[in-house]
């Protein structure tokens, strides 16, 4: 087998079955579907579970609701491809993207392949990087949310890259994708771009995600783990991480997270993080707030073209 895609599956009714058809359109002969149904309160194992009888490379693993880094592992584990790729149920391959994915990781034997994506709405991405990047600018890029490559979908990755990166608690459900491209990164794969579009990815969903002080700590303390004794050379995108995160809680209006967290989290700030960011924290956050709604609704207008 050479190429599995796993995709987690939560109460995705409403488009895990064009997920699954533009796969099964993939110009590829040699790759398995695996459908990790999460505990699902709507019928979405039960669509999977059509799919699968229509077509052998389909195949549907049930579990009580663990997560989605949990449906990602168990994906891992029960498949037999080569090379992985990830998938989410509410987006969608792009014609010819596996066959584009595997000839990039077989051409240029890399551990890991990134290509670029379109919105549903057909706008592509900016070709950010092309050829061998190294991870360095990968790693701080992502840890300061300043990414405009994917971090999970969108990627073809070598089996062994993905050993003991999936371990991330349940209790972490934004960013987890971030989190777990670093713990990749760190290993020093060989990481390769390349400009084509393989992916379309669905933007505005809605979530009910909530913003919490104590999954902001614990993240914090997982990724100062997933760096390990290369903290120090990351320490300035660890304080940007920090400083970003804070400008959401105060953007927020939870003016509180300063004192209990932040206040001791954020010590010296170096020249080398930007004169806005220093500002708004040097500042009560009665008074950064609305700089911080401000130069968040520039950003929105000059990201709605990607």
């Amino acid at each position: 087998m050479e190429i599995s895609v796993i995709i987690p599956v939560y109460n995705k009714a409403q488009y895990i079955g064009g997920c699954l058809e533009c796969l099964l359109q993939q110009d590829f002969d040699d790759f398995e579907v695996i459908c990790v149904c999460d505990g699902s309160t709507d019928n979405s194992a039960d669509i999977c579970d059509e799919w699968a009888a229509r077509d052998h490379r389909i195949r549907v693993i049930h579990k009580d609701n663990g997560g989605v880094t949990a449906a990602r592992r168990k994906g891992v584990e029960e498949s037999q491809g080569q090379y992985l790729m990830f998938v989410d149920a509410d987006d969608k391959l792009l014609p010819d993207a596996l066959k584009t994915m595997y000839q990039a990781i077989e051409q240029s034997q890399a551990d890991e392949v990134i290509a670029t994506f379109t919105t549903h709405e057909g706008i592509p991405s900016p070709v950010v990087y092309q050829g061998f990047i190294p991870v360095e600018p990968l790693i701080k890029a992502i840890m300061t949310s300043k990414n405009r490559f994917p971090v999970l979908w969108g990627i073809i990755f070598r089996r062994e890259l993905l050993s003991d990166v999936l371990d991330i608690p349940r209790e972490i459900i934004e960013g987890e994708d971030k989190l777990m491209q670093i713990k990749v990164l760190i290993k020093q794969p060989k990481v390769f771009f390349i400009p084509q579009p393989v992916y379309s990815y669905t933007l505005g969903l809605p979530n009910s995600r909530r913003h919490t002080l104590e999954r902001e700590r614990l993240y914090d303390h997982l990724l100062l783990e997933a760096l390990g004794q290369r903290a120090a050379e990351f320490c300035d995108a660890l304080t940007l991480h920090k400083l970003k995160e804070y400008e959401r809680f105060i953007h927020d209006g939870m003016f509180d997270v300063r004192k209990a967290y932040y206040k001791s989290a954020i010590s010296k700030l170096s020249s080398a993080i930007p004169l806005y960011d220093r500002l708004v924290f040097a500042l009560p956050p009665v008074l950064a707030r609305p700089i911080i709604k401000l130069y968040r609704t520039i950003i929105n207008i000059k990201q709605k073209g990607l």
